[in-house]
């Protein structure tokens, strides 16, 4: 309600003043269609949209999320960025590639930072090296391991001056890596290979705290206005090396928990687009959105899963995850709840990702004979005799859709095992640092794709140390199968030991797999070029406002 208030207060002024932009966030007042998101011909190009949160952190180094991620593509710009599901040069211009496929050297354009300072060899060095550095705690580091040396550095047990990044002049950045990468050049179109502006980041260890001067960004847009817990505004950055090519000026995003309140601003035309990562389309407009004609289903490389607290309390039992893991009736949740089109997730890899198509043969759908068996063995082994005993508890981050899920489960748990669990829902910051502590029993979480292979769904889980595990639970065997699957350089047997790392992590079920993705979303007519990629992307770069 006092967002809205805002909104009328700032459409308001604006008339008085008779500024010719639309508002941020208020209701248009164009009738033609083509005309909503612009304003007067030959005005500004705006875009509204939303978010479900405020963004936990806007440091490319330390960010680990989707809604942080959503500001960061676009504000940043790594050395890759991905097109038409393909790596392309971003900031750099030239890519050299050795013929043993282990040293690449990257030749930079000339490109500016928002500030007008030339983007040089050093910001790249000067942010992956902060990622690895152990004292800074980025969760995701482990991304950066296939440069030589990262893992030992990152883990404490190498030197920083071992590392394969190697400044050759200011345009010249020089990689040596472990093993030969056959994705590491979508690797660098990721987040956490993003440049920093070494000179602010030196002189203000909190220079990605607010928007402004200190808030430096080599990307398509600067973020000009951050409103905490209530807006983001990011503008057209006029020192992009392409900017001559980015059409909107300016783009408002506003901070919408509620799925219904983004809906409903959606139908009175407040905001242009729904869809991940800015929002998602509530679960009670998905059949309305279809009879219109207007929702869009898409692939979507990803995975919604409840991860267990392997370390203490009933879910360290085996058995006992094994029993809750068997008894989610995806294909049913998939009908009557979440009405994407999903498909049901039976291992840990996405069937989108080339090589896992078929079903591995993991486990059923539903399968409650089996769960009762596996749920009869956890309680022996725990000396309990009855399931009400385990008192268990589901946490999830606020969300009418997530809410809707876990209610979904939780009844099928409760009438199938005779299990009762409690619900627990809590704002996003906080959720994640509950997973991050392993305080929790049993959390969601989805998991888009980094980049388009396998290993971005299995290498968190290869120690209890990774920053993105979150369960407490490793395996040598596996851990080992993931390092023999990044020194082989033969596809078919790449694949085959990729397949039984998942092997392993599905009979012990430190994860229950529910259902893949897929990318929903609307428009409104007038807005172009905006679409999500496999991965989840949204490039804002390449949309437009069509007047």
């Amino acid at each position: 309600m006092k967002k809205r208030n805002l909104f009328l207060m700032l459409m308001l002024l604006a008339l008085t003043l008779v500024l010719a932009a639309c508002n941020f966030g208020s209701e248009k007042e164009s009738t033609d269609d083509t005309k909503e998101g612009a304003s007067e011909e030959g005005g500004s190009k705006e875009l509204n949209l939303v978010i479900p949160s405020e963004p936990p952190s806007l440091h490319p180094q330390l960010a680990t999320d989707s809604t942080s991620n959503a500001i960061l593509q676009n504000v940043f710009e790594g050395l890759t960025t991905l097109k038409d599901g393909e790596a392309i040069e971003a900031a750099a211009e030239k890519i050299d590639v050795s013929e043993d496929q282990l040293t690449y050297t990257f030749t930079l354009r000339d490109a500016k930072w928002s500030n007008g300072d030339p983007v040089t060899a050093e910001d790249f060095e000067y942010a992956w090296k902060f990622a690895l550095d152990p004292k800074n705690a980025s969760e995701y580091a482990s991304i950066l391991y296939p440069i030589k040396g990262a893992q030992a550095y990152n883990l404490g047990e190498g030197k920083v001056e071992d590392l394969g990044i190697k400044v050759i002049d200011e345009k010249t950045l020089e990689v040596t890596l472990e093993n030969p990468t056959p994705y590491f050049l979508e690797l660098t179109a990721f987040k956490t290979y993003y440049p920093i502006h070494k000179a602010t980041a030196e002189a203000n260890k909190t220079w990605y705290a607010e928007a402004g001067d200190s808030y430096v960004t080599n990307g398509p847009f600067k973020l000009t206005d951050w409103q905490h817990s209530g807006s983001i505004t990011l503008e057209k950055n006029e020192n992009y090396w392409e900017a001559d090519k980015v059409a909107l000026d300016k783009v408002n995003i506003s901070m919408v928990e509620s799925e219904t309140t983004t809906a409903t601003m959606f139908d009175a035309g407040e905001i242009d687009w729904i869809g991940s990562p800015f929002q998602t389309i509530g679960l009670d407009v998905i059949d309305r959105y279809k009879e219109e004609g207007i929702l869009n289903i898409s692939d979507h490389a990803a995975i919604y899963v409840y991860k267990f607290n392997t370390t203490e309390g009933p879910t360290a039992n085996a058995n006992i995850r094994k029993a809750l893991t068997l008894a989610i009736d995806r294909q049913g949740l998939i009908d009557n709840v979440t009405k994407g089109e999903q498909t049901p997730a039976l291992g840990m890899v996405p069937s989108a990702v080339k090589g896992f198509e078929e079903d591995r043969g993991y486990m059923k759908d539903n399968d409650i004979e089996e769960a009762r068996k596996a749920l009869d063995a956890g309680l022996k082994e725990l000396g309990l005799s009855d399931p009400s005993e385990l008192k268990l508890k589901l946490s999830f981050n606020t969300s009418e859709a997530h809410a809707a899920i876990a209610q979904f489960i939780q009844e099928g748990w409760r009438t199938n095992l005779g299990i009762e669990v409690t619900l627990d829902n809590s704002e996003w910051q906080v959720f994640l640092d509950k997973l991050s502590n392993l305080d929790f029993q049993i959390g969601r979480l989805g998991w888009i794709a980094d980049y388009n292979d396998a290993y971005t769904f299995l290498e968190m889980y290869d120690s209890a140390e990774n920053g993105n595990n979150d369960t407490g639970w490793e395996n040598a065997e596996y851990a080992e199968l993931l390092k023999q699957s990044n020194a082989e350089t033969d596809p078919a047997k790449r694949l085959e030991l990729l397949k039984q790392a998942e092997s392993i992590i599905m009979s012990e079920t430190p994860v229950a797999p529910i259902y893949y993705y897929t990318n929903l979303s609307v428009k409104k007519d007038y807005v172009k070029n905006m679409e999500q990629n496999a991965l989840g992307n949204m490039y804002l770069k390449y949309v437009d406002i069509e007047k």
